[in-house]
């Protein structure tokens, strides 16, 4: 866990607002391959869905996997209403006849208004010698409203599960991720697919490392 959150930091650190908070899998689970992936991703807002969808079913189709998007396969009436566990028992059977072997599921699980101190210059250093001097730097604090930077967290989970034929229909891995104040959906998405692609290449569940030496490329 500790080499797979320095590799985060690594490939995402141009973005700093998401975060690999809990990365699970099943300790039955050595190594698991897929060969058709249905790529689920729960949202009200249609263009969000989409864009993860596609970009994320491509991520399996340059490993020659076959994906298939939950737009493709759900219908709007399936997704406007309430379903029954039958119903959805009903789905996973369907996939199996259609050879899918696992399902790839995304939602955010919930969200908050987070708040925290305006940085100042004066902070960096920010030793002050005299109480008047540190309450006269700090005395705003009382009265400005905007002293505060307000933003908002996501809390997002993606899991994977094993629908395969004669087997346990079971949570074969699951990732929770926080995502802090987006403001570029579509970038957003892309450092999320990213942030997924190598926790799976790290737990070898379906997609693998390249395993080139790193320094010389062999």
């Amino acid at each position: 866990m500790k080499k797979l959150a320095i590799l985060m930091v690594l490939v995402l650190s141009s973005c700093s607002s998401i975060q690999l908070v809990e990365n699970w899998k099943s300790p039955d689970i050595v190594i698991f391959d897929a060969y058709k992936v249905l790529v689920v991703g729960m949202t009200q807002n249609t263009e969000a869905r989409e864009n993860f969808e596609t970009k994320m079913t491509k991520e399996f189709t340059k490993r020659d996997i076959e994906a298939m998007r939950s737009l493709d396969l759900f219908d709007v009436e399936f997704t406007s209403s309430e379903k029954s566990e039958q119903e959805i028992d009903a789905v996973e059977d369907l996939l199996i006849e259609r050879d899918f072997d696992a399902i790839l599921f995304t939602k955010v699980t919930g969200y908050e208004s987070k708040k925290t101190f305006k940085k100042r210059m004066s902070e960096v250093d920010g030793i002050y010698g005299r109480f008047r001097d540190d309450y006269l730097e700090h005395q705003d604090i009382y009265y400005r409203d905007d002293y505060y930077d307000e933003f908002m967290v996501y809390h997002a989970e993606t899991s994977l599960y094993c629908i395969c034929v004669g087997k346990e229909r079971q949570l074969i891995w699951r990732g929770t991720i926080d995502i802090t104040d987006p403001q570029d959906i579509n970038k957003t998405i892309d450092d999320y697919i990213k942030l997924i692609v190598l926790a799976l290449e790290e737990q070898d569940i379906i997609f693998r490392k390249d395993r080139k030496n790193e320094i010389t490329g062999l």
